[in-house]
């Protein structure tokens, strides 16, 4: 199989590892195969020292029209056990994932973006969970993430209704850190994430499972859960990494270690 007929690519820019949906014919919709694939590449993304962060986008000017429903009619369904949906909804990778979005991200396709930690779209980008109106529920994680990324009533309305909601408007409710000229989602990805990677990578991960985590820790117990993970953090290279780097008045080399 050729580069272009690979369902995923993945391509490196620094510390930046991108996930491009390769199905524009299907306007890139989730096969088994194609999860299987993302599944693969998140563990790979955590497994490396030198990636700090991915990206993950559509070819073909969009970002994912949910499930593929030819792969669904022949008994396919793009679920990977224990991460589920995408390779992703049920188990994100624990560094941080960045949307980069155009087009549509409808069904399936927004609750992967919804299982990411940030959203770039560009402004003619389309999100919606449109299950309602076909007999069916959204299940890859809409209806457990939106009320939580928009007020109660709104999420439920969005929901009730299946209709679609422009980048612009989510832009105006912070479901989406940037809007951007269409075409340009990617490379506007690529810019917070190059911030972002400029950071070290050990305090990054661990940052994002705290706040993804502790939602549902008990109030008490609460800094005692997070010295568990930041403990590590403090007695790692990275760390006397970053003090010697600030004495010094120097860009600190981050190991991931």
């Amino acid at each position: 199989m050729s580069r272009e007929e690979a369902p995923l690519l993945l391509e490196e820019r620094g510390r930046v590892l991108i996930l491009t949906l390769n199905r524009p014919q299907a306007r890139n919709a989730m096969s088994l195969q194609l999860s299987e694939e993302l599944a693969a590449a998140f563990e790979l993304l955590d497994s490396r020292e030198d990636l700090s962060l991915g990206i993950i986008t559509g070819a073909g000017g969009t970002f994912c029209a949910g499930m593929d429903l030819k792969g669904f009619a022949r008994g396919e369904i793009p679920i990977v056990p224990d991460r589920g949906f995408a390779g992703l909804v049920q188990r994100p990778p624990a560094k941080p994932l960045i949307a980069a979005v155009e087009g549509y991200a409808l069904g399936g396709g927004f609750e992967i973006a919804l299982a990411c930690d940030l959203i770039v779209a560009a402004s003619n980008a389309t999100f919606g969970l449109p299950e309602v109106k076909r007999g069916l529920t959204a299940n890859a994680g809409g209806l457990l993430r939106l009320q939580h990324r928009l007020p109660y009533h709104y999420a439920m309305e969005l929901v009730l209704t299946g209709r679609m909601l422009p980048a612009t408007e989510a832009g105006e409710l912070h479901l989406v850190n940037r809007v951007t000229e269409p075409g340009a989602a990617l490379e506007q990805a690529l810019q917070l994430a190059q911030e972002i990677a400029k950071n070290a990578p050990l305090a990054l991960a661990t940052s994002k499972q705290i706040m993804v985590k502790s939602v549902d820790w008990p109030l008490e117990e609460k800094f005692a859960r997070q010295h568990e993970f930041v403990d590590p953090i403090r007695k790692s290279n990275d760390a006397a990494e970053g003090a010697r780097a600030f004495v010094e008045k120097r860009v600190p080399h981050w190991t991931g270690s």
